[in-house]
């Protein structure tokens, strides 16, 4: 059984500039697992604080979370059909320890191209135990946000606006 959580998005933004904040394994208990390396904020709270952020921006923020590496994947597939419809503007993505040993959410960001992804994590893994220090997923990302907790969620929603247009560069 798929825990997947889906959030409501926005009512009223504009076609194309919806976003979705997709978070992988384990980040469904955010504010309970290891509060000294990733925070006390929980899933809910990060999600609410990336659709008000991203609505600020003039973005439409989605929210899921899923332990299942195969779900993550139907997502980024199902973002990647929506961009190039243009009704999707990019995904910003935690792929929590999937980071580091899945080749099959590499393939599948690469295979959505042009669909702008985003990596982030809440702690700074090159901090971190040596079997953390590789991604698969960034040589087929945008970008990459490591080690500012939820604001690197925020800077890569900002990022996603500035790639449309939405705000200027500082």
């Amino acid at each position: 059984m798929s825990s997947t959580v889906v959030c409501d998005a926005a009512p009223g933004a504009r076609p194309g500039v919806r976003v979705l904040v997709l978070n992988g394994p384990n980040l469904n208990l955010l504010g309970q697992r290891e509060p000294g390396v990733y925070g006390c904020l929980t899933l809910a709270e990060l999600e609410a604080r990336c659709r008000s952020y991203g609505e600020a921006l003039g973005l439409q923020v989605e929210c899921a979370q899923s332990n299942h590496e195969g779900v993550l994947i139907d997502h980024l597939h199902a973002w990647g059909a929506a961009h190039r419809s243009g009704q999707a503007l990019g995904v910003v993505f935690n792929p929590g320890a999937y980071t580091h040993t899945s080749i099959a959410l590499h393939d599948a960001i690469k295979g959505v191209e042009p669909l702008p992804v985003i990596e982030v994590h809440l702690s700074n893994v090159h901090a971190r135990e040596p079997f953390r220090h590789h991604s698969w997923v960034a040589p087929v990302a945008a970008g990459s946000i490591i080690g500012l907790g939820v604001e690197g969620y925020l800077l890569a929603l900002q990022a996603l606006a500035w790639r449309a247009g939405l705000r200027t560069k500082p």
